[in-house]
């Protein structure tokens, strides 16, 4: 048998090597103990140079903090003298009105008001045309005293100014419904002399920007003559066989505004809250000339009112009967092709006393896209609408505000569904396009410009509401910071805008809610804008700075940007890396134009609601 003798290892010799290793394992541990101590006191030398910094920086920071909020201040002068301008524009109005000696009431005159809606009440057997003329009167004085509401200083409003404006509104509101029911009714007497030669019946259709009315009258009583189409539209109606054989009439009463929801009282203001316009029509930001603290008070003061409907197709049926068919077409509705998730609503006799819209009662909803007509069935005649959700827009995806020219700069909104851009020069805004999932959408409203608050009004009624109000928060899941914090950040922002570009940052939602993160740069016209050079910049409402993170990085870090510093403004900010001529042109920035971004940021919200 062969093999190898294994060697025996002696005690002595076993020892010794358990002494080796166990000298090797306290010299690896004592190395590794050693460059633990080594890498740590390099940490916290690094950590005591960077708190040395960071300390040299705030005190810096502190020591020149009166001296940048009182340059801020100079600057933010341009907002109150901005609020200068509006008065001085409203008081020259009232001159024009004084002067023009056109017979139409100065709304804010409580006796001028009082005496026109008397004199229209005592005026009867008008026709139906007559009405409608003097309905574009009216709408325009509602709409007057809405702007008045909504645009006056609250310090320049009593409360028993706004009780008069607010009764105005509604008198005027029911007084054209009843107009528009009398002169129906005056219409209807003369059935015989408008009856269609083909079917015997009488049929009506009058037309106007406002108000379209189609009048139908059963005088042959022919029980074949169920579906009704009115000459040279796509609106008709079908009635069951036993209506087909009655005496009735039915009216189509199709409004370019809201004549139902208004027309219930509003609620008077309370003196603790004197500041608060009105449940009519309150919504909109007040006034960015007032202290900080007032303006975080006011700034989520929206339209409330306007924004739970839109008041472009409007059916109101005047007979109750059961199973009626009847079909729309919206063609020339600019904003049909907005209405995302639309949904068909009825509105019975329980909301006709002021309560809510229903679903209930209407069945066999379609439609076609194509001919842009809607056919539904109705258990019984009443007033029909479409209503859109109004935060359909919210949250947005991202944002970008950026100028074009001196004093003009367009807003970027891009919602899951559209991208809305904005202009806004001087103290007017002007939507300058739609895109409907990446495909342009021809909008009426663009190449208008208006005022902001007429303006943001035109844009919650075509659908397009990227305006949030005091509850949208209830509704749409926000990234919440601290109003205070926003403010002025939205301030600053416009007193910069005519030369800095502005964007939404991923790392604003990773931030807390006492800071915000956006994208800044300074634009320059030769500039590529496909890969621009963006800065991120954080800022607290008394603190701003740069951070080292770009948008691409894969965290979150607060750590500063080398070679910079902190700064009390986003203005002293952008100033450290900014070129004399853009900075030059901040403070040469034209008052109206920097309150006009001001409002438009604080309206949507973006540092929220993105």
């Amino acid at each position: 048998m062969s093999g190898s003798k294994k060697k025996k290892v002696t005690k002595a010799e076993r020892l010794k090597l358990l002494q080796e290793e166990e000298e090797r394992r306290l010299k690896e541990e004592e190395e590794a103990r050693l460059k633990y101590e080594k890498e740590e006191m390099e940490r916290l030398e690094i950590q005591r140079i960077e708190k040395e910094k960071w300390n040299r920086l705030e005190a810096k920071d502190l020591e020149r903090r009166n001296e940048e909020l009182e340059e801020l201040y100079l600057l933010e002068r341009c907002f109150p003298e901005a609020e200068k301008l509006k008065q001085e524009t409203r008081m020259l109005s009232q001159w024009k009105h004084y002067i023009q000696c056109d017979g139409s009431p100065d709304p804010a005159i409580a006796q001028e008001m009082n005496t026109f809606i008397s004199l229209w009440k005592e005026k009867t057997n008008e026709t139906f045309e007559e009405v409608i003329e003097k309905s574009k009167v009216v709408l325009n004085l509602i709409e007057k005293l809405k702007f008045i509401l909504l645009e006056t200083p609250p310090c320049d409003l009593q409360d028993k100014n706004i009780i008069q404006y607010q009764e105005s509104i509604l008198q005027l509101q029911e007084l054209l419904h009843l107009k528009f029911n009398v002169a129906t009714e005056i219409l209807l007497r003369q059935a015989s002399t408008l009856a269609d030669l083909d079917s015997g019946n009488m049929e009506k259709v009058i037309k106007d920007e406002n108000v379209t009315l189609y009048v139908w009258a059963n005088l042959k009583k022919n029980p074949r003559h169920r579906s009704v189409r009115f000459s040279e539209t796509q609106i008709g109606f079908e009635i069951p066989r036993i209506l087909a054989t009655s005496d009735i009439a039915v009216r189509l009463l199709h409004t370019h505004y809201d004549h139902v929801s208004a027309l219930h009282p509003v609620s008077t203001p309370s003196k603790e809250h004197a500041s608060s316009v009105t449940e009519l029509v309150k919504d909109d930001v007040e006034n960015v000339e007032k202290a900080i603290c007032k303006e975080v008070e006011e700034e989520s003061k929206q339209q409330e009112k306007q924004s739970h409907l839109i008041q472009e197709e409007k059916l109101k049926v005047e007979e109750e009967q059961d199973d009626t068919e009847v079909k729309m077409s919206s063609a020339e509705e600019e904003s049909e092709a907005i209405k995302c998730e639309l949904e068909m609503k009825v509105l019975s006799e329980t909301v006709s006393a002021g309560k809510h819209w229903r679903t209930d009662g209407i069945s066999n909803v379609s439609y076609k896209p194509n001919e842009r007509l809607v056919t539904f069935s109705l258990d019984t005649f009443g007033p029909v609408t479409l209503i859109q959700d109004a935060h359909i827009n919210m949250p947005y995806q991202s944002w970008e505000l950026r100028p074009l020219d001196v004093n003009k700069v367009l807003l970027t909104v891009t919602t899951v569904f559209t991208e809305i851009q904005i202009q806004i020069k001087e103290n007017l805004c002007m939507l300058s396009s739609v895109k409907l999932k990446d495909k342009k959408h021809i909008s009426l409203l663009e190449g208008t410009w208006m005022t902001p608050i007429p303006f943001i009004i035109a844009l919650k009624e075509a659908g397009l509401n990227i305006f949030p109000t005091r509850y949208s928060h209830f509704y749409v899941v926000i990234n919440n910071k601290v109003p205070l914090v926003e403010v002025k950040a939205y301030r600053q922002m416009a007193l910069l805008s005519s030369t800095f570009a502005f964007g939404w940052s991923k790392w604003n939602l990773l931030c807390n809610s006492t800071k915000v993160v956006f994208k800044v740069r300074e634009h320059l016209p030769e500039e590529c804008t496909e890969n621009p050079n963006w800065a991120l910049l954080m800022f607290s409402g008394d603190r701003a700075q740069r951070l080292k993170i770009k948008e691409e990085s894969e965290a979150f870090s607060e750590a500063l940007k080398e070679e910079t510093e902190f700064h009390s403004t986003l203005y002293h900010m952008v100033r450290d890396f900014a070129s004399k001529e853009a900075m030059e042109k901040v403070r040469s920035s034209n008052c109206q134009f920097v309150n006009s971004v001001c409002h438009m940021l604080l309206s949507t919200r973006l540092l929220s609601y993105s």
